[in-house]
């Protein structure tokens, strides 16, 4: 299949990638996070996925625009529960873009974290693949989450301490991730 996979940072698509293209399918990268904050640090992240993307021969997309007010809007009073509607935002584009661009399907390398909202990410795909009519091609790519990080480390890659938004700094660095391992959907990886 002609994929297109949202990536949210390079470290973050080393194994999804790998894995797409043992099972022989043509893979196009999405970059498309409002979410990312500051500015510095969704630039940091971009550069990293551009050199990633030219060393692998990855085609890949990259949303011109930064739309932090979109992002700001989807989660604004809802600082608690607002991975979902970011995980909204990300992927409803993505969706978009597959179907506009004429690829089979999307996925996203927010499957291959541990830090991610799994059965949310997946629900929301799901939806949006009916909505909108490109197939939702799922993978837990969980899996190599110790395979990812030990390649990204090998290529001296930025890699990042948090999520993206200023909620999941701070949580960072306050010690208070959210923990998704027990919730229904997850196998505890």
């Amino acid at each position: 299949m002609n994929l297109l996979l949202h990536i949210c940072c390079a470290p973050c698509a080393i194994y999804p990638l790998k894995v797409l293209r043992d099972e022989g399918h043509q893979v196009t990268g999405y970059f498309y996070n409002p979410n990312i904050h500051p500015f510095y640090e969704y630039r940091k992240r971009l550069d990293t996925l551009l050199d990633y993307a030219e060393k692998v021969n990855l085609p890949l997309i990259v949303s011109e625009d930064y739309p932090l007010e979109d992002y700001m809007r989807a989660v604004v009073f809802r600082e608690t529960s607002r991975c979902e509607p970011c995980y909204h935002l990300r992927l409803d584009r993505t969706a978009q873009i597959a179907g506009e661009d004429g690829f089979d399907g999307f996925t996203s390398t927010l499957f291959y974290s541990k830090f991610q909202n799994h059965f949310a990410v997946k629900e929301i795909a799901e939806t949006l693949s009916r909505e909108k009519g490109p197939l939702f091609y799922y993978l837990d790519f969980r899996v190599g989450w110790k395979e990812g990080i030990a390649r990204s480390k090998e290529l001296k890659m930025y890699r990042q301490q948090y999520c993206g938004c200023l909620f999941s700094e701070r949580e960072r660095y306050m010690g208070q991730r959210p923990d998704y391992k027990n919730l229904p959907g997850s196998t505890g990886a």
